[in-house]
């Protein structure tokens, strides 16, 4: 029995945090997971910038309602959908990621919350659990699924590592050199093919 994890930003859809970037003209929002792999570090740093120049969620909600997932990610979770089961495992927050959903055609998601008062301000976030990806991975492995899994930057490692097969999708020349034993997909048909070999 096969399941496939994979991670959302940056496989399936644009960085959240980058477009919340370009619309709202706060250039330190780029920042990711991609060059800060401790995530309470990061999500401290953007709970700052949040705070400092008065971002509402409604106002992120603004800048990220007009993605569209990559190209080609619409095709690759529908055929998942069709061939296996799909979970996509993600550190964005659920008041993000929800209205996305539908432009993927509805695959489970398990990600995190964020806490935010009765005018919009985020005031903090809460971690569905400590390392919830690789935890996850490990769970349905106990419960006899041969897990592939792929993502893209070093908050996916763990998961990675923990699953039966994994796959880094367009990772960073560093990234990708640090872990040079893990096949890469460059596209989603590439990444479509590297999965379909396993089952």
């Amino acid at each position: 029995m096969h399941l496939v994890c994979l991670d959302l930003e940056g496989v399936l859809l644009p960085e959240f945090w980058i477009a919340v970037a370009e619309r709202t003209g706060i250039p330190e929002l780029r920042r990711t997971t991609r060059e800060e792999p401790d995530y309470d570090v990061l999500m401290r740093y953007r709970l700052d910038l949040l705070d400092r120049h008065n971002l509402t969620l409604p106002a992120i909600h603004e800048a990220i309602a007009d993605l569209e997932p990559l190209p080609g990610a619409w095709e690759l979770t529908q055929w998942l959908l069709a061939h296996t089961r799909l979970i996509i495992l993600s550190d964005t927050f659920l008041a993000f990621a929800r209205p996305m959903m539908a432009k993927l055609g509805h695959p489970t998601l398990f990600c995190h919350d964020l806490v935010v008062d009765g005018k919009g301000r985020v005031l903090d976030y809460q971690l569905r659990q400590q390392d919830q990806k690789r935890r996850a991975v490990e769970a349905f492995r106990a419960l006899n699924f041969f897990v592939i899994a792929a993502g893209d930057s070093y908050n996916d490692l763990s998961m990675l590592r923990a699953a039966d097969r994994a796959i880094l999708f367009r990772p960073t020349e560093k990234f990708a050199g640090d872990n040079a034993d893990l096949p890469v997909a460059r596209t989603h048909a590439e990444l479509q093919a590297g999965i379909a070999q396993y089952f």
